[in-house]
């Protein structure tokens, strides 16, 4: 039996209810720091009775990309200052890559790079400080309605 296909036995209420599973959420970034930021800034789930959010947090571009290719996701989060490979090229490489690519927000260094980040197909951009209102407007607005948002 596959892990995800467990997770998903496991959860099943007692009274024989499948509780509702919450949006898959990647997030890249090669700073810890910035993931917390944006985990934080995001919240536990997308409003007051949604299921949590399943976060998956990977640190180098080699592991979103194989990630992003496995298809389980609902949004993917780059963070476009990420050393080696920014979270732009890599939105622009899924974009071009992976079939049926889940909507992308690209988080940028500052409001100026709004451009780069449409030409990296990004189909949202949050530029730094984080400003967690706009933050979770934007990754709520990105993810498909979720029973009881």
């Amino acid at each position: 039996m596959s892990a995800e296909l467990a997770a998903d036995l496991a959860a099943d209420r007692h009274d024989g209810t499948v509780a509702a599973q919450g949006p898959r959420i990647l997030l890249y970034s090669d700073d810890a720091d910035t993931r917390a930021q944006v985990r934080l800034g995001v919240g536990r789930r997308l409003g007051r009775g949604a299921p949590d959010i399943r976060w998956s947090e990977v640190a180098t571009a080699a592991a979103a990309l194989a990630q992003a290719e496995t298809g389980t996701y609902d949004l993917l989060v780059l963070d476009g200052e990420a050393a080696k490979v920014g979270g732009m090229a890599l939105a622009r490489q899924v974009k071009d890559e992976v079939f049926g690519c889940p909507p992308v927000l690209v988080l940028t260094g500052r409001p100026q790079d709004a451009w780069l980040a449409a030409w990296s197909d990004a189909d949202a951009v949050v530029s730094q400080p984080l400003d967690p209102v706009e933050l979770q407007a934007a990754v709520a607005g990105l993810l498909p309605a979720t029973p009881g948002a």
